[in-house]
C-alpha cells in the first residue's frame, strides 16, 4: 500500500510521501501498485496530482476539504470515499485541540489519504506499524487501523485536556477571575469537538464492520480492539466532560454566592453609615430643636451618632450580616 509521511509544512516542501507493507510500512520514493499515498495540507501541484493523474473524483476531495464533513462512507465510479474524524492541536489559544476529517480515497490498486491540518496520527501510526510489524492487509484493514489510531490519539490528547482542567481549578482556587473561567469554556468547546465526533466515529465503524461485502474479511480481534478504544475514549470524554461541568457549576454557585456576600456588605456599610448622617440632617435643619445654643450640641451629637452606630455594627456582627 501506498503511504504518504505526515510531514512538517516548515521543513518539507513536500507534502506527499509513499509507503508499502514490508514488516511494517515503509516509506518509498515514487508510487507503485497497491500503495498508499498520503497527501497533507495539499499544494496546487497536489491537488492536480489527484485529480488529473490518479482522477479521483473532484466531489470527494472537495468534500475532505470542508472541516465540518462528517464521517461516512460513499462509493461513486468505483471509488469508494471513507471519511473519519481525527484530533489535533489547532495552535488556537482559544481552542488548543479540535478535530478535523481525514478522508481515504481509494479504487482498484489506489489508496490514498488526504487531510488539510498537520496531524500527528499518520507519523505515529507508520512508526507504530514499523515497531509492531504490523501487514496492512487490505484498503478496509487500512481504515479500521487508522480509526484505531485515531481513538488512541484522543485518549492522549484528552489526558492534556485534563491536565489543563487541573491547572485552572488550581488557579481558580487561589482567585476566581475572567481567565480562569475563559480557560474552562475553552475547554468545554474541545469536549463538544471531541464527544461529537467520537460519536460519527462510533456510527461510521458500525457501518463498516457490517458491510456484508466485507464482513467476512475482518479480523476479529482488530474489530474489538477498534471498539474498545472507541468506546474507552467515548466514555473518558463524557466523564472528563461531566467533571468539568460539575466544576463550572460550583464556580459558578461560589461566584453567586460570593457577589451576595459583597452585597450584603456593602449594604449594611451603607446602613452604618446613615446613621449619623440622618443624625446630621435633622440637626441642621432650620427649625428649633434645644441644641441650636447649646455649647455642647455638636459633641452631643457626636456621642449620639457613635452610640447608635457602634450599636448598628454591634446587631450587624450578630446576624453575621458583616
Amino acid at each position: 500500500m501506498k503511504i504518504s509521511k505526515c510531514c512538517d509544512k516548515i521543513l518539507y516542501f513536500e507534502m506527499k510521501a509513499f509507503y508499502t507493507n514490508n514488516n511494517g510500512l515503509i516509506e518509498i520514493p515514487k508510487w507503485t501498485s497497491n500503495c498508499w499515498i498520503h497527501i497533507e495540507s495539499p499544494t496546487e501541484t497536489e491537488k492536480n496530482y489527484l485529480l488529473e493523474e490518479l482522477q479521483i473524483p473532484e466531489a470527494f476531495y472537495n468534500d475532505i476539504e470542508d472541516i465540518d464533513e462528517r464521517p461516512r462512507i460513499e462509493v461513486e465510479d468505483g471509488w469508494t470515499l471513507i471519511i473519519m474524524r481525527i484530533p489535533i492541536k489547532s495552535g488556537d489559544v482559544k481552542i488548543p485541540f479540535h478535530t478535523v476529517p481525514l478522508g481515504l480515497i481509494f479504487k482498484d490498486d489506489i489508496c490514498v489519504t488526504i487531510s488539510f491540518y498537520k496531524t500527528e496520527i499518520i507519523a505515529d501510526f507508520v512508526s507504530y506499524s514499523q515497531r509492531k510489524n504490523i501487514e496492512i492487509e487490505d484498503n478496509f484493514n487500512l481504515v479500521l487501523r487508522l480509526l484505531l489510531s485515531s481513538s488512541v490519539w484522543y485518549l492522549k490528547y484528552l489526558k492534556q485536556i485534563n491536565q489543563k482542567i487541573k491547572l485552572a481549578e488550581d488557579n481558580l482556587e487561589k482567585s476566581i477571575k475572567n481567565e480562569e473561567l475563559q480557560a474552562l469554556l475553552q475547554i468545554e468547546k474541545c469536549f463538544v469537538f471531541f464527544i461529537t465526533s467520537l460519536k460519527a466515529n462510533d456510527v461510521l465503524f458500525q457501518r463498516i464492520k457490517n458491510l456484508k461485502a466485507h464482513k467476512a474479511n475482518y479480523d476479529p480481534e482488530l474489530l474489538e480492539d477498534v471498539e474498545i478504544e472507541l468506546n474507552q475514549a467515548q466514555d473518558t470524554a463524557n466523564i472528563y466532560n461531566n467533571i468539568l461541568t460539575g466544576m463550572m457549576d460550583a464556580y459558578a454557585s461560589v461566584i453567586s454566592n460570593n457577589m451576595n456576600n459583597i452585597m450584603k456588605q456593602m449594604t449594611s456599610i451603607s446602613i452604618i453609615l446613615m446613621i449619623p448622617t440622618l443624625i446630621a440632617s435633622l440637626y441642621g435643619m432650620n427649625v428649633p430643636n434645644g441644641l441650636e445654643e447649646s455649647r455642647y450640641g455638636i459633641w452631643i451629637l457626636l456621642l449620639v451618632s457613635i452610640i447608635l452606630s457602634s450599636f448598628g455594627v454591634f446587631l450587624f456582627k450578630r446576624r453575621r450580616w458583616f
